[in-house]
């Protein structure tokens, strides 16, 4: 086991041979299966990213949608309960969510998996669980922009113009309201693949956090330190994609301005 790991050579020799390995994408041989790390790595990051992306979608649903309601009248009686339930599901953990979830849909209702993987239905609860975190504080980040929009001069002297206030909404609220609330989404995609560790854990979802969680179990350590070093770049690689996406959409960004 030394020589097949290398640890019976010197330790600069040992860690020049791991650098070189690290640049062809060789991450080693799981200690428990015997599988290449890599190819481990490739079918759980696309389970994990394919949950992320749902869990986005909802969440873009959900958050814009009752934060422009909250706008419309900003302290009503609307705007509060919104403004109460996002802090209580901002400051609840996710798997708190999470058991609450499967307690009502699976075990009292019986109407969705409790876990697992394998159709459109086992993605529900899973994706549900990180969409209400992320819609929490997007309901708010979308009233605030919105209501701030709506108190600009432009969008009253359209309406002054004769524009209904559909039309004023679909041709000045939601391209003015569009930047922070990709902003926002763009960048909290990152931190979904980073943190689906505990919610892919409680769901038996086959993915990066699930497999991290057993291979520090069973101490692979070559699984463990791939895991670590794909999260980590891919940290980086959507962090910056993220910064290109709201220079392309903010051309105030573009030119070096302040937004």
């Amino acid at each position: 086991m030394r020589a097949e790991l290398g640890l019976d050579q010197p330790w600069w020799q040992t860690y020049g041979s791991w650098l070189a390995d690290l640049v062809q994408f060789n991450l080693g041989k799981s200690l428990v299966t015997g599988d290449s790390v890599w190819h481990k790595i490739e079918h759980q990051f696309a389970h994990t990213f394919s949950l992320a992306v749902v869990a986005l979608l909802l969440a873009l649903l959900i958050g814009p949608t009752l934060g422009v309601l909250s706008a419309r009248k900003p302290n009503g009686v609307f705007d509060r309960l919104t403004l109460v339930l996002s802090s209580l599901f901002r400051a609840v953990p996710a798997f708190i969510i999470a058991i609450g979830l499967i307690t009502l849909f699976s075990v009292q209702l019986k109407w969705l998996p409790a876990g697992g993987y394998g159709t459109a239905l086992h993605f529900v609860l899973p994706a549900l669980t990180l969409a209400i975190g992320l819609s929490a504080v997007s309901v708010r980040v979308t009233r605030q922009a919105m209501v701030q929009v709506m108190q600009s001069d432009y969008y009253q002297f359209a309406q002054l113009k004769g524009l209904s206030r559909w039309q004023t909404f679909v041709r000045h609220g939601i391209p003015n309201i569009a930047v922070p609330v990709i902003a926002y989404h763009s960048v909290q995609l990152v931190y979904l693949i980073e943190g689906v560790v505990i919610v892919e854990s409680l769901f038996a979802w086959p993915g990066s956090g699930h497999a991290l969680v057993h291979a520090i179990i069973a101490r692979d350590v070559p699984m463990i330190q791939g895991t670590a070093l794909v999260m980590g770049g891919l940290f980086v690689v959507l962090n910056m994609l993220a910064d290109l996406l709201n220079a392309w959409i903010d051309p105030r960004i573009r030119e070096g301005g302040t937004v």
